[in-house]
This record gives C-alpha cells, sequence and structure tokens, in this order.
C-alpha cells in the first residue's frame, strides 16, 4: 500500500511538472532565463541567512530552506524546457554551471554574514571553507573532464550539499551540515584528483 501510494505520489508530480514545462515552453521563456531566476530566488536566500540574529535564527533559517527549496524548482525546469522547446546550446550547459556556482556562492555568502554579525570566527573559516571547497568539487570534475572525458566520481555534489544546506536551515542546525560538507566536499576533490591522476598515468603510458 505504501508503495502503491508513493508510486501515485511521484507520477501525479511527474505530470504536473511536465505540464507546467510544456506551459513554459509555450509561452517560449527562454531557459536562461529560468537559470537566472533560480541564482535571484537562491540570493533571497542568502538575504534571509545574513538578515538572521540571534533573536530571529530560527525564523530567517526556515525561511532560507524554504526558499532554497524553491530554487529547486529552477533548476529542475530549465533544462526540461531547453529540451522541450529544442534550444539545448552548448553555451546553456555552461551558462547553467556557471550561474549554479554563483548560486551556491550566494547561500554561503550569506551564512559568512550571519556568522560574521555575530562574531563567530571560527564559523566564518568555516563556511570560508566550505565554499572553497564546494567550488573545488566543480572545478574539479570541469578540469579533469577537459583531460580525461568524464570524472563523476565522488559522492557529495550540488544536490548533495543543497539537501545538506536545506536540512541544517530547517532544523536550524547548520553548524553541523558545514562540518559534514567541508568534511565531503574535501574527500571528493581528494577522489578527482587521484582519478584524474590514474586515468592520465595511463593514457601516458599507452602513448
Amino acid at each position: 500500500m505504501a508503495w502503491a501510494w508513493t508510486n501515485a505520489f511521484g507520477r501525479a508530480c511527474g505530470v504536473l511538472l511536465d505540464a507546467i514545462v510544456g506551459w513554459l515552453a509555450l509561452a517560449r521563456i527562454n531557459p536562461n532565463v529560468l537559470t537566472v531566476m533560480g541564482l535571484v530566488v537562491n540570493t533571497v536566500a542568502a538575504l534571509c541567512f545574513g538578515y538572521a540574529n540571534v533573536d530571529n535564527q530560527r525564523r530567517m533559517f526556515i525561511y532560507a530552506g524554504l526558499v532554497i527549496i524553491g530554487s529547486g524548482f529552477f533548476d529542475l525546469v530549465d533544462g526540461r524546457v531547453a529540451r522541450a522547446t529544442n534550444s539545448v546550446t552548448k553555451f546553456g550547459g555552461f551558462f547553467d554551471s556557471v550561474v549554479d556556482r554563483y548560486s551556491d556562492a550566494s547561500l554561503f555568502f550569506g551564512l559568512l554574514v550571519f556568522y560574521a554579525r555575530g562574531n563567530r570566527f571560527f564559523y566564518v573559516v568555516l563556511t570560508a571553507l566550505v565554499m572553497i571547497s564546494a567550488i573545488m568539487v566543480s572545478y574539479a570534475r570541469a578540469r579533469a573532464e577537459s583531460l580525461i572525458g568524464s570524472c563523476r566520481v565522488g559522492f557529495l555534489e550540488r544536490p548533495e550539499r543543497l539537501v545538506l544546506l536545506i536540512l541544517g536551515a530547517l532544523f536550524n542546525r547548520m553548524a553541523p551540515a558545514l562540518w559534514v560538507i567541508a568534511v565531503l566536499s574535501t574527500i571528493t576533490v581528494i577522489h578527482r584528483i587521484n582519478y584524474t591522476y590514474q586515468h592520465t598515468k595511463g593514457m601516458e603510458a599507452q602513448a
């Protein structure tokens, strides 16, 4: 019975998403505009983080978590709309990747402001480390794939980071979430460095 309800819910969500994508495609909305809207929404979440203080932290963090969830809608539909309108381009993929990096950085920047306003220097440093390591996860993959074609190893991609941020915000447990992201992002980068090293070494041996 539980599986039946789960499958029914999944199908309903899929139908709704397809309907929304169809409407957006008919409206001829540029997929790049949807990508930028995702950045705008994440910036609102960053403002919620930055505005938080001792008195309103729990409320503002919950707002931020809900806004991040909302931003996921744009991540879901921009690529689908591009395919539905036959407007998939190499630039579109590049643009989406660049804007995603800005979206991620904006969230961490909001947390930097929050911790700086509260004079919590240690967590300012931790958040800066998380921001750097998160960006390096994406950079390591992009740079590796320019050399070896594919580098999808590692277990902390952008969706996982966002889920951890959402959980940290909604349950007001951001510090543990940041620790997990910092550690797992660093492990993912190291994994990708080693993976790329092994493959380039093999390629050079065959040359």
